[in-house]
């Protein structure tokens, strides 16, 4: 039976209208309802991820329009303040955290439906935790469902310091493939700490002089690195990319299977990191933490595209 909380007005961040960080206003609105399916969580944290600010920009307004006002946000952790109708598994009070698929986790309570909600990885603390659910499915989804990687096969990751990229480079290695990392030189440690096999200075040294005829590129740049990515991919190989779609004549010559995908939330794949994390299988790794009120802030930083890890938003009561 739904519990409405004792808080009735609550702090978040929303736009009305598209535009960049600038359009983000801390503002007081209603708390929401945990509906049939759904729980209400107390957020402790959120993360900041590209596709908030691409989908605050309009970039995807004709196939992902957004309702004004709106709240960004996907990656949450917190507590369950409160459980609706016809949720299994969860009561109030459990330490949680998922990832909201049409945003409101910037924002002091969030209701969200309980399959893409999770109990909390035991090592992490809330603020760690935030980080994990949009970056780490996205690596588990492109790596295992779309790329199909098995062990002993070589994946070629671009982007690799991100937040996505930092799990990527895991999660291959735990796999047991090959990793062959693109990065900077100031993140060629960090990489191989991770569990990079080689890492190419893209500064440097153009990847295809290094690799040829790879089985797996997953690619988190797009542009120009994705069109020469095709062309180190072995006939029968795949390429998967979270930015852009691959070139169809490019794919055509090359005989190799390429896509863009879009990261499905999924509780079971929030219980596999979970269980990865809690037996030191796999890290995350958080570099900025910034107030909620200071998301401006931490949009800002991020668009500058060089980031290392994860960007997590703390709500402060």
């Amino acid at each position: 039976m739904e519990k409405s909380t004792a808080v009735k007005t609550m702090k978040t961040l929303q736009i009305h209208g598209y535009g960049g960080p600038e359009q983000l206003l801390y503002e007081k609105v209603s708390v929401p309802e945990a509906k049939e399916g759904e729980v209400l969580v107390r957020v402790y944290a959120a993360s900041v991820n590209p596709i908030d600010y691409k989908l605050a920009s309009g970039v995807f307004r004709d196939f992902m329009p957004s309702q004004f006002p709106w709240t960004p946000g996907g990656d949450f952790s917190g507590v369950i303040e409160s459980v609706g109708d016809g949720v299994a598994g969860f009561k109030e009070g459990d330490a949680v955290y998922g990832d909201t698929p049409h945003g409101g986790s910037y924002a002091e309570f969030v209701a969200v439906k309980a399959s893409v909600t999770a109990l909390k990885p035991k090592r992490l603390t809330f603020l760690e935790a935030a980080s994990v659910p949009v970056a780490g499915q996205t690596a588990w989804q492109a790596l295992f469902d779309y790329g199909h990687l098995e062990a002993g096969q070589t994946v070629l990751i671009h982007g690799a310091s991100g937040g996505v990229g930092t799990f990527a480079v895991q999660l291959a290695h735990w796999k047991g493939g090959k990793v062959v990392a693109t990065g900077s030189a100031e993140n060629e440690e960090y990489l191989r700490s991770l569990g990079a096999d080689q890492v190419i200075l893209y500064e440097k040294t153009p990847f295809e002089s290094m690799v040829k005829e790879v089985d797996l590129v997953l690619d988190l740049i797009g542009g120009d690195t994705l069109k020469r990515s095709i062309e180190v991919v072995k006939p029968g190989g795949a390429l998967i990319s979270t930015v852009q779609p691959p070139p169809e004549e490019l794919v055509s010559r090359r005989k190799v299977r390429a896509l863009m995908m879009r990261m499905k939330p999924s509780a079971e794949n929030l219980m596999q990191l979970k269980e990865l994390i809690d037996s030191d299988k796999i890290r995350t790794v958080v570099t900025r933490i910034y107030p909620l009120s200071q998301a401006r802030v931490a949009w800002s930083e991020s668009l500058t595209g060089h980031t290392r890890g994860k960007a997590v938003l703390e709500v402060m009561y």
